[in-house]
């Protein structure tokens, strides 16, 4: 009789414990564009969408190894592609959530391939303006759409909300691209812009949307400085004006990781 009481207690103290381990459970989904998925690392275990494991999102997957870790950020997302695509990966018991988005909506890749060419082959303040205007005008709208869809699918999660760095120090040290000082600027100018509606957005999404800025790090690390944690004209060209692994480790991870612990 008494063995059997034992063996009684043991079972629910199992059975609580299992139950303890699923409650606590904790679940992270990384959203977003190559900023997130990794373009620039150089090592990718998913090619298609340049994943990779020194993406910030990976680090933070290593510091926590006993949460639940979806990487579905892609190279080359627009805010639709999460909305439509990447949400998926949310559910009810999602508990962390990041992203990057809205360069490639605004068009800066194109920006940034016009900007490079010499002066008289170009239109490069033309870009930039209809890039600025993009993100004034129409990529709020979006950023709702964005963060509301992450509401509806993940309502108890935490989303971390980041933005680009400057990649531009006033120089351009590259053979093949022809940047001015002043193109620089704007440019540098249009990651600000994107910083503030990004910010603007997760305010308006609620407490739980938290804004985090990357800029502050990586100023001294733009390209051409040094050391410079963003890569300047690359090859593979589309590695081009994305962090390194350094701008992940020592750029995007240590915020991240400053609000998750």
């Amino acid at each position: 009789m008494k063995l059997s009481r034992v063996l009684a207690v043991l079972c629910v103290l199992v059975a609580f414990g299992a139950a303890s381990s699923a409650a606590y459970a904790v679940k992270y989904v990384a959203l977003g564009d190559s900023y997130s998925s990794g373009t620039g690392t150089r090592t990718y275990y998913d090619t298609g969408c340049q994943r990779s494991v020194y993406a910030y999102p990976y680090l933070l997957h290593n510091a926590h190894p006993d949460w639940t870790f979806v990487h579905a950020a892609c190279s080359g997302a627009k805010t639709g592609d999460v909305i439509n695509t990447q949400s998926a990966s949310l559910t009810a018991d999602t508990n962390w959530v990041t992203y990057t988005i809205g360069g490639n909506d605004a068009g800066f890749s194109s920006v940034i391939t016009e900007c490079a060419k010499p002066s008289w082959a170009s239109d490069c303040n033309a870009a930039i303006d209809g890039a600025q205007n993009y993100i004034n005008n129409t990529l709020p709208g979006r950023l709702d759409l964005v963060n509301n869809k992450i509401k509806s699918l993940s309502p108890s999660a935490k989303v971390i909300v980041l933005d680009y760095p400057r990649l531009f120090n006033g120089e351009d040290c590259n053979a093949g691209t022809f940047f001015s000082p002043s193109e620089e600027t704007r440019l540098n100018q249009t990651a600000d812009m994107l910083r503030d509606k990004l910010s603007q957005a997760a305010t308006r999404a609620g407490a739980n949307f938290l804004f985090r800025d990357v800029i502050p790090p990586f100023v001294g690390h733009a390209g051409c400085d040094n050391p410079e944690w963003i890569h300047g004209l690359s090859n593979p060209v589309g590695e081009s004006y994305h962090p390194k692994t350094t701008g992940h480790a020592s750029g995007y991870y240590p915020v991240v990781h400053a609000t998750t612990g």
